[in-house]
């Protein structure tokens, strides 16, 4: 009821734009969406997700741009041409507004999580997971990795004097001279840190933390100025509007803390997700609108005015948010281990991983279309009971050394014939 009473005030109140905003998903994604990006000149989103796309969107039409080999973790927009995405592939990709590839930015040795490019918009930087700051010229794709984090590094932002601040594992936040390459550690507050913000003017810089830590310190000395700690973690999302003062914080008990940087106070404080964490947040353009995406394929737009109407999102369900109680074992097995990659039905899909349907009997690597790993495509192996019970038995990356898919054991034989049985009757052919 509530949401139903919340839908009817945003409809009458879209009437007057400049009062509201409505409710609204961004749909079509096939796994998880990792970050969103929002051009802050024409309002337009993209979004980086699991499924090895980005999507750009077109009001709730989406221009699906491929070109990753693995999840893509977050989204940049450059200017009003120009977008730049990251991922596990340990690849930046720079696309051109017709979302082609126009250019392909390689070096790193892990995990491209975050990206930020400097003021005068002429150098990239990239946090990865190899624990090192990708810089980048987007004049002429010269490149610098500087050292100096001990552990993955997790965010990285400039300030407008062109300095860099960089958050890691390792629980620090550094400041870099990106000429010289020196960096110092302005905090080290013992646990990894996720996300960062910058103030515009350098006054503040908001920084989540994997034990929950949302501290707002001085970026010049890195003494503590406010503190919105909650006992929820670890927080994995921040946004910021700086035309409305507007700082989102987003944790892994699904809720969103707007946080009033004018007076310092904590505005709303919203469960978002019925099940599971907030991945990423971002403002609308205008700020009133917050954009958030989790476990889910869907990215949810609040009204952030009426935030405190709505009920959690994802209460109808997707197939791999059910209870796990509720499923007989060989369908929890598959969607623990299976669901977020690949499908069952008939291709095409959406998901980062080929189309199960008729897998029993095809010859791995086989499916049309499907862009596999050249260790994929060239294996000796048929899909059968005995070969699916031994890529779980000791793990994909044993079974077949060099392929996509990620780490997945099943331990005990049981979950196994189980998961093969569920599968046997999930993917068969339908004759027509």
């Amino acid at each position: 009821m509530r949401v139903l009473w919340a839908s009817l005030i945003a409809l009458l109140l879209a009437a007057f734009p400049a009062a509201s905003q409505q409710f609204t998903t961004l749909k079509g994604h096939g796994g998880p969406v990792m970050g969103i990006g929002v051009n802050t000149s024409t309002g337009q989103v993209a979004t980086a997700s699991f499924d090895n796309s980005v999507g750009l969107w077109e009001g709730r039409t989406p221009v699906w741009l491929e070109g990753h080999e693995a999840a893509v973790n977050t989204v940049l927009f450059l200017n009003d041409t120009r977008l730049a995405s990251a991922a596990d592939d340990f690849s930046i990709i720079l696309w051109g507004a017709d979302g082609a590839v126009t250019t392909r930015l390689e070096g790193h040795k892990g995990k491209v999580m975050d990206l930020g490019v400097s003021p005068d918009g002429g150098t990239l930087a990239s946090a990865s997971w190899d624990g090192s700051i990708g810089i980048w010229s987007l004049e002429n794709g010269a490149r610098r990795f500087l050292q100096g984090h001990e552990a993955p590094v997790n965010a990285v932002s400039f300030g407008h004097d062109g300095r860099l601040f960089s958050a890691s594992a390792d629980g620090s936040i550094r400041i870099w001279d990106v000429e010289t390459g020196t960096s110092r550690v302005l905090i080290n507050q013992g646990f990894g840190v996720n996300r960062i913000v910058l103030a515009p003017d350098l006054s503040w810089l908001a920084y989540g933390a994997v034990d929950g830590m949302t501290r707002v310190i001085d970026p010049e000395e890195g003494h503590a100025l406010y503190d919105f700690s909650l006992d929820r973690r670890p927080i994995l999302s921040l946004a910021h509007h700086a035309q409305t003062g507007q700082l989102a914080v987003g944790d892994g008990h699904g809720y969103i803390m707007v946080i009033d940087t004018q007076d310092w106070r904590i505005a709303r404080d919203f469960r978002a997700m019925q099940r599971g964490p907030v991945w990423a947040l971002a403002f609308s353009a205008d700020g009133q609108n917050i954009l958030a995406a989790g476990l889910s394929d869907v990215v949810y737009s609040w009204p952030v005015a009426l935030l405190d109407t709505f009920d959690p999102a994802g209460q109808a369900g997707r197939s791999f948010l059910r209870d796990p109680d509720e499923m007989p074992n060989g369908e929890r097995q598959f969607m623990r281990k299976c669901s977020i990659c690949h499908a069952l039905t008939p291709p095409p899909s959406r998901k980062a991983g080929p189309s199960l349907y008729g897998v029993f009997g095809r010859k791995a690597g086989a499916l049309p279309d499907y862009p596999y790993s050249p260790t994929l495509e060239t294996a000796d192996i048929t899909w059968t009971d005995e070969t699916i019970d031994a890529l779980f038995d000791i793990g994909p990356d044993h079974y077949i050394p060099g392929s996509k898919m990620p780490m997945q054991r099943i331990s005990a034989e049981t979950d196994r014939d189980d998961l093969i049985e569920y599968l046997r009757k999930a993917t068969a052919i339908k004759e027509n």
